[in-house]
């Protein structure tokens, strides 16, 4: 099965599916094989914190929540009530790593996925219910996906995301039928508004969000707020509202769902380069190319692996991508492990550019760019995107800080070099040490020429010069530095050097120190 994404009309009927998992912690904890510590199958346990010098419960389990064991309640007063209560340290980092797991194994259903609070998870699942049939079946799908990850689990849909969370952490048992009268019924604090506001509403006799919803808007913002019908509204999908994915949406993104897992590396690359086509189809209807490409293996288990791969110019040619991807899998330090096999892959587009047809020169000047371009994309994709660099002109007088060293795959603009002039060395060396390495030098008056340097406990005899160029620190900055006089020297070896005097004598420093800067070749 494949999709594409497009992009939907202002009118179309939003859906959302919200999760809930009440004991999220709990859950974490028993399920994880490394902790030392798990809830027994018999006995009522908790989650513990340090709060203000107190140790007090964090997380109580179903069991302990039924004896009256609330979530703030002081450690030494849980254990009066129920002398059998056993307790581990709670991790919210920890926490967090598994909710972003779960979100992570959500992204299958919809790559529009959000995390709400601590323990919940909001998808957009507009357009996306009828690949399970509809959405009774996404339900039994998420139901039973869930059963890995937590043994609570409560979820609803909405036209919002605001009612489905509500829904979901308000109201028990099967999805609402009527969800405008399952929203109704919901209590004020599904608002989350602040404590002193939902206090006064309460006060007022409106308990429930069909009451503040019969009421006219003006008299309640004036009395309890804008944000109170500001957040009605979104609750009840009178104002737009959309959800901030943990991931930016890719511009285009392309899927394959298996009924029988596949449970070799060859076959999932076999399954990359069908996508590669079909996004190569795409891309050419939208007169682009991509810059990454980013392919999502999706195990059977719940655990997900990641290939990105990446172009220093637009292209579309499926060969040459599935040839990418084949050099990244070659070159990864830990393989990729199928086991009980992947059910389903995902190649996405997050990065794309306008792409013109090209027009070859007789000489075959663009053939030979195109060739350069794609071996640099796969020598990149082999060692990495920041093992191959391109020195690229920066606006600065400082010799260190003149160029940069950036990945050939930023896709940097070409700019021309100077040239020097026919017959004459070139001004700059073609390597610079950082930082510039102390010298011992001997001149013959103290802001003349050297004539002789000690470096690495050899000394070099000068028999050639040229100088000084003399470039100023950058005065504009506090603290730029000191003035430098540049000299080009040989040596009686006819090895060539750059050296500068750092500080004007007399007038920045006594006694300048000398530095090798950089050699030529």
């Amino acid at each position: 099965m494949t999709k594409r994404s497009s992009a939907t009309g202002a009118k179309e009927s939003r859906r959302y599916l919200a999760l809930w998992f009440p004991f999220l912690p709990i859950d974490r904890l028993t399920r994880a094989t490394s902790s030392r510590c798990a809830a027994p199958d018999d006995a009522p346990f908790a989650l513990v914190e340090k709060v203000q010098g107190a140790i007090r419960l964090a997380a109580p389990d179903p069991r302990a929540l039924a004896l009256g064991l609330t979530p703030g309640l002081a450690l030494a007063d849980a254990r009066a009530r129920v002398p059998e209560l056993k307790v581990h340290d709670a991790d919210p980092g920890a926490d967090r790593r598994w909710l972003d797991r779960i979100a992570d194994d959500c992204d299958r259903y919809t790559p529009m996925v959000a995390t709400d609070l601590a323990d919940g998870l909001t998808l957009d699942v507009t357009g996306a219910a009828h690949l399970m049939g509809s959405e009774t079946g996404l339900v039994a799908e998420v139901m039973a996906r869930m059963r890995r990850w937590t043994d609570h689990l409560r979820l609803a849909f909405a036209g919002s995301p605001e009612g489905a969370q509500a829904l979901a952490r308000f109201r028990r048992g099967e999805p609402a039928a009527d969800e405008d009268a399952a929203l109704g019924e919901l209590p004020i604090a599904a608002l989350r508004l602040d404590a002193e506001t939902e206090r006064a509403l309460r006060r007022a006799g409106l308990k429930r969000i069909g009451d503040l919803a019969a009421r006219p808007t003006a008299p309640i913002a004036a009395r309890f707020g804008e944000e109170t019908t500001a957040a009605l509204a979104r609750l009840l999908g009178q104002a737009d509202s959309r959800i901030i994915p943990r991931r930016p949406p890719p511009a285009l993104y392309f899927e394959r769902r298996f009924a029988e897992p596949i449970g070799r590396t060859d076959d999932a690359l076999g399954v990359i380069g069908e996508l590669a086509q079909e996004a190569a189809r795409a891309l050419e209807e939208w007169h682009k190319g991509g810059r990454c490409f980013v392919a999502r293996l999706y195990r059977s288990d719940g655990r997900l692996f990641d290939l990105m791969v990446e172009s220093g110019r637009p292209m579309r040619d499926p060969v040459m991508l599935i040839r990418l991807f084949s050099e990244r899998v070659e070159a990864l330090s830990d393989p990729i492990d199928p086991g009980f096999g992947f059910d389903m892959i995902r190649l996405t587009v997050p990065v794309m550019e306008p792409l013109a047809p090209s027009q070859l020169r007789l000489e075959g000047g663009s053939l030979s760019e195109e060739v350069m371009a794609a071996l640099l994309d796969r020598l990149s994709a082999r060692l990495g995107r920041n093992r191959l660099r391109r020195l690229q002109p920066r606006d600065s007088h400082i010799p260190e800080q003149s160029m940069l060293a950036l990945p050939v795959l930023d896709g940097t603009t070409a700019v021309c070099w100077e040239e020097p002039s026919p017959g004459e060395p070139p001004l700059r060396p073609i390597h610079l040490f950082d930082p510039p390495q102390p010298i011992e030098v001997m001149a013959e008056v103290p802001d003349g020429p050297p004539r002789r340097f000690r470096w690495r406990r050899r000394v070099h005899d000068i028999v050639r010069f040229e100088g000084p160029e003399r470039i100023a620190a950058e005065w504009w900055k506090p603290g730029s530095g000191l003035t430098r006089d540049y000299y080009r020297v040989e040596d009686k070896s006819g090895h060539r050097f750059w050296l500068f005097r750092h500080g004007l004598i007399d007038r920045e420093r006594r006694d300048p120190q000398w530095y090798v800067h950089g050699l030529f070749a």
